[in-house]
């Protein structure tokens, strides 16, 4: 018999309209019939209520859809706290990374990890974002930087997803870094690429993901792994535009990216170049933060431009070691100027559209029964407070679980 589950009692976020809005529900209820959702309308329409389904009094709370985070390299082994010292005694971003930190220092901690460590580690980052109402999340690769580590990384990705109520999307990031002593071209061309190859043959990538910067790799250069994306049929999306302005917006629009992520130094025409492409911008206040920039993401441009704003951790060992989701949705607010509906908006609906989904992030007959139930009065409290979960349960799939 199908599962069937009647939230009653609540406020419902729908978060289906493409507007500013929560699309709100007051006094409202919704049922779930096996993983999707089956109906969802004003209280005084679920007489006769189904006497078969499990019952939640929401006791009038808010319903949203589950979040999403839709930016995280939670697999890596080490940290770089000392790095952290280090930016704050005043050396750049660019400076300890050519010094041998940053990405690099993660690589040679990622490599000497066990496959069966690196997942301990990353069920508890997982853990975190699951206790803040998390259904989904993006993993990325790019502390490997060669062969074997690239796919130990993924199939550790994928693990998480089997042992945990979590849906895990993947995105190979090869072309993060060049190993030190490798020149970038041969790299791309030797390594990164065949190593997309095989980790594809084993069906272990959903996107192919790069980091077009002057610490990183050129936009030239990211082509060549798109082009090796789209032989194998599978989306891309891009960091960049975080730390300079190199041409990676517009290159990665050209291939249709799913998303546009940090995006600090892009321009008008960038912000045009996304909207044409129907890519998302995902903003990552977390590195943001840490790295103390103060260039901000043109937020004016998008919104003029229609392009939907996504939200998420960028949880990493270096720029962002932010576990939070609700954290990241109150800086896109304090630091970028997005109201609390574009921030949740940002960790559910365009957070889906990000990693290519259509199933989730939203609140509408069809859909997958992802939900969040907070202990809130209204939507704006989940962007206000800092700190603080006010998460009474989450549902994975229809089915109650934390």
């Amino acid at each position: 018999m199908t599962h069937r589950l009647l939230i009653k009692n609540v406020s419902v976020a729908q978060m289906a309209d493409e507007g500013a809005g929560y699309d709100l529900l007051s006094d409202a209820a919704l049922l779930v019939e096996g993983d999707r959702i089956a109906w969802v309308g004003p209280m005084a329409e679920v007489d006769p209520a189904p006497t078969d389904a499990e019952d939640i009094d929401g006791e009038g709370g808010l319903l949203t859809p589950a979040l999403i985070d839709c930016h995280t390299h939670i697999v890596h082994g080490g940290n770089r706290a000392r790095e952290f010292e280090m930016r704050l005694q005043g050396a750049s971003y660019e400076e300890v990374a050519r010094a041998g930190g940053g990405i690099v220092s993660t690589v040679t901690a990622t490599r000497d990890t066990p496959e069966a460590e690196l997942l301990a580690q990353a069920l508890t980052r997982a853990d975190a974002l699951i206790a803040e109402g998390v259904t989904t999340v993006e993993v990325k690769s790019g502390y490997g930087l060669d062969r074997d580590t690239e796919l130990k990384m993924l199939r550790v990705a994928r693990a998480i997803e089997q042992a945990r109520p979590l849906r895990v999307v993947t995105s190979f990031l090869g072309a993060h870094a060049a190993p030190k002593g490798m020149d970038a071209d041969a790299y791309i061309d030797e390594v990164c690429i065949p190593a997309l190859r095989a980790a594809h043959a084993e069906g272990l990538v959903d996107a192919v993901d790069g980091f077009c910067e002057g610490i990183a790799f050129t936009p030239a250069q990211i082509a060549r792994v798109f082009d090796a994306a789209q032989a194998l049929g599978l989306p891309v999306k891009l960091h960049s535009d975080q730390l300079s302005n190199l041409g990676g917006t517009p290159l990665a629009a050209r291939y249709g990216a799913l998303s546009v992520d940090h995006v600090e130094y892009s321009g008008e025409a960038d912000a045009q170049a996304m909207a044409d492409a129907g890519s998302v911008a995902t903003l990552l206040p977390g590195a943001f933060y840490t790295l103390h920039e103060t260039q901000k993401p043109p937020v004016d441009a998008f919104r003029a431009h229609g392009v939907p704003m996504a939200v998420a951790t960028d949880w990493n060992p270096g720029s962002s070691p932010m576990g939070s989701v609700l954290l990241a949705m109150n800086m896109a607010c304090t630091l970028f100027g997005l109201t609390p509906a574009e921030a949740l908006a940002g960790a559910t609906r365009n957070a889906a559209r990000a990693l290519g989904l259509d199933d989730c992030g939203v609140i509408a007959t069809g859909k997958r029964a992802d939900l969040a139930l907070w202990d809130v009065e209204t939507p704006a409290e989940l962007s206000y407070r800092i700190g603080i979960n006010s998460l009474k349960l989450r549902i994975f799939g229809g089915q109650t679980c934390h």
